[in-house]
């Protein structure tokens, strides 16, 4: 009977310190929403971004891809994402679609311009780069082939 209850003891606290751990390693990754404002960007591909993606400026995380939805008219990827209330991003910002590792991780990156107005809740970024198709650049480069049409 009493080694029935050190376990229960033993397991209860097991429990206890895995909820710890994750709600300590929830905390130290800043996989939440960024609170801010909304923009949204168009894109032909969006390869790997996904809701929950990095939003970064020169590496650093400044918000969080909210949705991803396909304009059925144009057939185009709308990406709309929050940035932190701290950051004012001029109006001709860029938004490119990068990768962190040949071996994948997927983020939105913003490179601010130099106007001076500034992008407010609801805006579009206009520049975009979509995401490179690393698979199809590699099969490109083994098969020795070009993307000039045979010439």
């Amino acid at each position: 009977m009493s080694s029935n209850l050190v376990e229960s003891l033993i397991g209860a606290i097991v429990l206890l310190v895995a909820g710890w751990f994750l709600v300590f390693a929830y905390e130290r990754t800043d996989s939440g929403a960024v609170d801010g404002y909304i923009l949204q960007a168009r894109f032909d591909r969006i390869d790997g971004l996904n809701v929950g993606s990095d939003v970064r400026v020169a590496g650093i995380k400044v918000g969080t891809v909210i949705d991803n939805v396909l304009d059925a008219t144009s057939y185009q990827a709308i990406v709309k994402f929050s940035v932190a209330s701290g950051v004012e991003l001029p109006a001709d910002t860029a938004a490119a679609i990068s990768s962190e590792s040949l071996l994948g991780g997927v983020y939105l990156s913003l490179l601010p311009g130099g106007d001076e107005e500034y992008l407010s809740d609801g805006d579009e970024i206009e520049e975009t780069q979509d995401a490179i198709d690393l698979l199809g650049l590699i099969g490109r480069f083994s098969s020795g082939g070009s993307d000039d049409g045979g010439n």
